[in-house]
This record gives C-alpha cells, structure tokens and sequence, in this order.
C-alpha cells in the first residue's frame, strides 16, 4: 500500500501509538506525525536514514500523539509544528490534552502554524488536504494527499480498522464523530488507505462494508 510513499512506524508504548517518519524513495526530505513516548526511537531512525525532518504534524493533541513534541523541536528547532486550530490549546494545557489525568504533565511547545478545515499544506513537496473531523478531540484533523495511487490519509484517531476514536474524553461527541467519517472520509475513494493513530491500516471501502459503528450495528455515544 500506498507505494509511492516510504512509511517508517515507530509503536509507542503506553498506548500503542502509531507516530510516522513519511518520505519518497530516494528522497531525504520528510515528515513526522504525531510523534508519541519514544521521540528518542523516531530521532535515531531519521538520523541512522540521514533524513532532513521538514515539519511535524499533530492530527490532535492529546497526550499520547503530542508526548514527543519537546523532544523533537529541541533536535530539529526549524521544522514547524503544525496542528488544527481547535485542539492548540491541548498542547500547552496538562488537562486539555488529558496527561494530568493519568498523574502525569506532558508540555509541548506551542504551535508554529495553525490549520483550518479545507486548507492544505506543503510536506515532501506534495499537497495534503486538512480536514477537520471533531468528536474524538474537538479539533481533530486529518492529512489527504488525494494524487496518490491509491489516496492516503493519515487519520489520527479518527477511523481504525474496524472501529472509531473514542468520544467520551472530555470534548468528545460521538454523533459528530460518526457524521464527519461519513460525509468527510466516505468520500474518498474505496481504495484510500488510512493510517491510524493505534493499530493496522485500512481503506475506505473496507471501513465503509465492514465498520461495525459506522454501519450502526455498534452504536456511539
């Protein structure tokens, strides 16, 4: 999947957390996203690939997705933080971004750039549409880059492989949740593979045959 694109996971524990090293064969040039616990894994590997780190985009800003943010702007202080405009509170507040619930404070740096629903921005020299899917975090979005063959998006917490994000964290919504996977994911092409924030990838088509919450056999609260 996703051939045109060379897509490095590094799983972080506590929460299994999926955070990306994004690039093109033979290109140096890449991005990260949502750089979880181990930023020390994710610095060794672009390095030990002898990677130039452009940007670092957050889908959302809680804990897990946004741990290793200090980290990785204190080894690469020119590549921006990126984040939706709805969750930046999340990453300067323990509460917001729920750390200080599990007893513990995880700090970000505040963001470089802000995103809207329907901007795009510039990562590896290829256009990636936002948009914003609330109901997991209230400003949770997700990364499109509609001229792959097939499609990819990175979806954060949004849609799994047989499942949704959770909507009962604080900001959470599950209706609205359900609705933007429908009307701003179901869109796509079936064939659009969508890398999560927790577990395997998927497609579209298969999510929109098979996905138990959002064909309303499994209702969401």
């Amino acid at each position: 999947m996703a051939k045109e694109l060379q897509i490095d996971i590094v799983v972080s524990e506590p929460f299994a957390e999926n955070s990306y090293i994004v690039n093109r064969p033979g290109d140096k040039k890449c991005f990260v996203i949502d750089p979880g616990f181990d930023p020390e894994e994710i610095i060794r590997r672009i390095h030990e690939r002898q990677l130039e780190l452009e940007v670092i985009l957050l889908t959302h800003g809680h804990a897990d997705h946004i741990a290793g943010c200090a980290a990785m702007k204190e080894e690469f202080p020119s590549a921006p933080l990126v984040i939706g405009a709805g969750d930046a509170n999340m990453l300067t507040d323990p509460l917001a971004n729920l750390s200080a619930l599990g007893g513990m404070e995880v700090i970000s740096p505040p963001a470089d750039i802000l995103l809207q629903h329907g901007q795009t921005v510039k990562a590896i020299d290829l256009m990636w549409e936002v948009r914003e899917i609330p109901g997991h975090s209230p400003g949770h979005i997700v990364y499109i880059w509609h001229e792959g063959e097939p499609p990819v998006v990175f979806g954060g917490d949004v849609l799994f492989q047989g499942s949704v994000g959770r909507a009962d964290f604080p900001g959470g919504d599950g209706p609205l949740l359900i609705k933007g996977i429908k009307t701003k994911l179901y869109d796509l092409p079936e064939d659009t593979v969508v890398f999560p924030g927790h577990g395997e990838p998927t497609t579209v088509g298969i999510e929109k045959e098979t996905n138990p919450f959002t064909t309303g056999r499994v209702r969401i609260y």
